[in-house]
């Protein structure tokens, strides 16, 4: 049975670039309407030019509520209503810094993206949904959020953050027709990764049994399951993308 995306719209935070513009891509090959979020608005620009689907663009920075607050409402004007919700907006931080010598305005810049983004995100997009009796939130969190990954402090406690807020709005709506759930990776193949330093990324992927980085392809087929219409039945769950690291 083939995905059911026709005629769904879906909100997508850090869609310019990484794991956002690679579910962007899929969920636009499906024919999904796209509101597209993200700091960078000429790479969203390019993005849009790209997409043969029905897509918005909106250059905020979710971590200011007001401005997530207008561009919900300004979508659900525009598009009538919001299906999907996927949270890949997110940064790192320093790296490679023992949690003695952490600044305290990184560690808040960072919680203001990764879990306050996604918290602002949802809290304007579940009401349309409740319209609805329907709707599909995914947060991207990460394995560091689980096992906490040294040198990561800001990082680590964000996605634990997001991972705990995605529990307890699996529960409050379980009755609604809405299903809201994260994705925890280990460390994909970005930009993002890119720019880290060689050692933090080794550390990292020692872990894998796998020894590798996960593929932005591998990342974009579980996300479109998840926030599908076959997704019915799993809610404030955290789905493993590990290459063998999570097994638990």
């Amino acid at each position: 049975m083939a995905n059911n995306f026709e005629n769904k719209v879906a909100v997508i935070t850090g869609a310019a670039s990484g794991l956002g513009y690679a579910i962007t891509k899929q969920l636009a090959e499906f024919g999904v309407r796209l509101a597209l979020l993200d700091t960078n608005k000429q790479e969203l620009l390019k993005v849009k030019a790209l997409l043969k689907c029905e897509s918005e663009i909106y250059s905020i920075d979710i971590s200011k509520e007001q401005q997530v607050k207008a561009a919900i409402g300004d979508i659900k004007e525009k598009f009538g209503a919001i299906h999907i919700l996927i949270n890949s907006a997110g940064i790192t931080g320093k790296t490679n810094i023992k949690s003695h010598d952490a600044e305290t305005e990184n560690i808040k810049s960072v919680m203001d993206v990764n879990f306050i983004g996604s918290f602002l995100t949802s809290k304007y997009c579940i009401p349309v949904m409740l319209e609805q009796n329907y709707g599909r939130i995914l947060h991207i969190a990460s394995i560091a959020g689980k096992e906490g990954n040294a040198g990561m402090i800001a990082y680590s406690a964000s996605k634990a953050a997001v991972i705990a807020m995605t529990k307890v709005q699996g529960k409050e709506y379980a009755e609604t027709g809405i299903t809201i759930n994260a994705l925890a990776p280990a460390v994909i193949q970005t930009a993002m990764v890119d720019l880290m330093p060689q050692k933090q990324v080794k550390y990292m992927t020692d872990k894998i049994p796998m020894k590798r980085c996960g593929t932005l392809i591998e990342f974009s087929n579980m996300a479109t399951f998840i926030v599908s219409d076959k997704n019915s039945f799993t809610n404030g769950f955290t789905f493993d993308l590990s290459g063998g690291r999570a097994t638990y």
